[in-house]
């Protein structure tokens, strides 16, 4: 798989456009344009603003089931641009399903394949929005991946997140002439950040809270600050305690405008639950894994490599980890969050990761988005491509394997009281300016 072969993809065409123009989440305007034109190229029937959030898509190809939906992500990071490789792993989706669609109509087996360009992860979470709007439901299973430092099926879950914007009201006064006169947006904002601090001591230990002050109040020390907001993200495994401990918040956010005699809007941005695994999909995926052709670098990708891992640890001897793990040797802490887990709720859902990034780098870091932009990171997309593509073979051609997951999973989900979006039904995706 040399560099030549790779700038005749298509894929990597879409990856590194994507990679060189950055977009937020649910900012993806010239990512979707870029899909939906190579959807629709690609033979697809393609669906712009699906679930009625602009820069979602979706693309479809085939009739009558089994029904296997391809999740693809775009949204980059505030100030690392794609330290999350979401360039890859749109594109590799985009891969996989072309390769998926070919498939099917040289074989001829009945089925129906869908991309999904799924906007927002990393804050806006399309995927739970199209969960509590039912939209999984028409799948018969999801299969996805995310770039990583390994090569290994996910197993194991994630945490429930909640995020909510508090934007304090106040009155503008001069800080020194009339002081009494203001009430202080800013001084309501470090309240609730003191009273959260607080709250820490008593919440569960699967539990998390992070906060970022989005605007505070203006750059005039001598006018009290009439408007000032807050960012909070709470998180927990599972959805009952995440909302508990959002409830609690909440109380200190009123607490908070109650002793500074300010006011504040509470804006609901998203929400996502914790993945529901699925063993008899993640077995299937493991051997998909191992059974598809790794990837061959360059001298020159593994010195790229090696390089930016020692800008982490100057004693790396390696760059890319090529080892394929077996299934649950590597499973991550239960501490992220991502909008996987509501697919998951109500079909089943299996993601695989490949090593994109160099040995050592941590999530959204500039490591990754300069593993993002390279040859080696590419490499590692196409091979995700490759084993999405051999896993949904195995489920268009082996009904006893879907009905076996299908089975695995609905008894799952019951055990667990079944499905509850953490998401109100009157919100919509939140746009953070």
């Amino acid at each position: 798989m040399g560099i030549s072969n790779l700038e005749n993809k298509k894929s990597v065409k879409i990856a590194r456009e994507i990679w060189a123009n950055p977009e937020l989440s649910l900012k993806e305007y010239k990512a979707e344009a870029i899909y939906a034109k190579a959807l629709a190229e690609a033979g697809f029937e393609v669906e712009e603003g699906v679930g009625g959030i602009p820069t979602a898509v979706s693309g479809s190809y085939g009739s009558g089931s089994p029904v296997i939906g391809v999740l693809a992500e775009y949204d980059a990071l505030s100030g690392v641009g794609h330290g999350c490789g979401h360039n890859l792993l749109g594109a590799g989706s985009f891969e996989a399903a072309c390769k998926i669609k070919d498939w099917l109509e040289s074989s001829g087996k009945p089925g129906t394949v869908i991309f999904y360009g799924c906007p927002g992860e990393e804050g806006g979470a399309s995927k739970a929005y199209f969960a509590r709007d039912g939209i999984w439901k028409e799948l018969d299973a999801a299969i996805t991946w995310h770039p990583d430092t390994r090569n290994k099926v996910v197993t194991g879950t994630c945490q429930s997140c909640i995020q909510v914007l508090y934007k304090f009201h106040g009155k503008p006064a001069h800080a020194s002439g009339t002081p009494e006169m203001g009430r202080s947006a800013l001084d309501a904002v470090e309240l609730m950040n003191t009273g959260v601090q607080y709250l820490r001591e008593h919440m569960p230990g699967d539990a998390r809270i992070h906060y970022a002050i989005t605007d505070a109040g203006g750059m005039s020390p001598n006018v009290v600050q009439p408007e000032a907001a807050v960012l909070y993200m709470t998180r927990s495994i599972l959805g009952k305690d995440c909302q508990a401990l959002q409830d609690r918040v909440d109380k200190i956010a009123e607490g908070a405008a109650l002793m500074t005699e300010t006011t504040y809007d509470r804006i609901f941005v998203d929400a996502c639950a914790n993945l529901v695994p699925n063993h008899t999909l993640e077995k299937m995926m493991q051997e998909a894994l191992e059974s598809t052709d790794k990837p061959v670098y360059s001298e020159a990708e593994y010195a790229q490599a090696l390089e930016i891992a020692k800008t982490l640890d100057p004693d790396a001897e390696k760059g890319i980890d090529e080892k394929v793990y077996g299934l649950g040797e590597i499973v991550d802490p239960p501490f992220g969050s991502s909008d996987v887990g509501d697919v998951s709720w109500l079909t089943p859902t299996v993601q695989v990761h490949t090593a994109c990034f160099a040995v050592g780098s941590p999530g959204h870091s500039e490591q990754n988005t300069a593993a993002a932009g390279s040859c080696f990171g590419e490499k590692g997309m196409l091979y995700a491509a490759d084993v999405l593509t051999n896993a949904a073979k195995k489920l268009f051609s082996d009904p006893e394997l879907l009905a076996a997951a299908k089975k695995e999973h609905d008894e799952s989900v019951a055990s667990k009281g079944g499905f509850v979006s953490l998401i109100p039904d009157d919100a919509v995706p939140y746009v953070i300016e």
